[in-house]
């Protein structure tokens, strides 16, 4: 008898923590949220001349246009096409991906929700 009631315990202990994980899993910020490295990715040279870029209708009042990049992938430059996003909370600002000279190297920032 003894040993049911313990089981009951351990397995809804279980439970709720598994429950509480998923949970804690599911407040991360998605991938393409853009967080902030800060320290940048050092790289061989500045980036090509920005694309020209038509801006398509908005989807939905919540949506902030982000323009389109030059993003540092497997050692080279890659664009990026612009596109709608929804903020990932009330009040976010987009910030752009950079590219930032230090002293003599080159770095690029990655851009994220602010």
């Amino acid at each position: 008898m003894k040993t049911t009631k313990t089981l009951k315990k351990t397995l809804t202990f279980s439970l709720l923590l598994a429950t509480l994980v998923c949970l804690v899993g599911m407040t991360a910020p998605p991938a393409n949220a853009g967080v902030r490295v800060g320290v940048g990715i050092r790289v061989g040279a500045p980036p090509p001349p920005l694309r020209h870029e038509v801006v398509v209708v908005r989807p939905g009042p919540d949506y902030v246009w982000i323009p389109g990049f030059w993003e540092w992938r497997h050692n080279d430059y890659a664009w990026v096409g612009g596109r709608w996003s929804r903020p990932p909370h009330r009040g976010a600002v987009w910030v752009a991906p950079r590219h930032e000279l230090r002293g003599r190297h080159h770095f690029w920032v990655r851009g994220y929700w602010r």
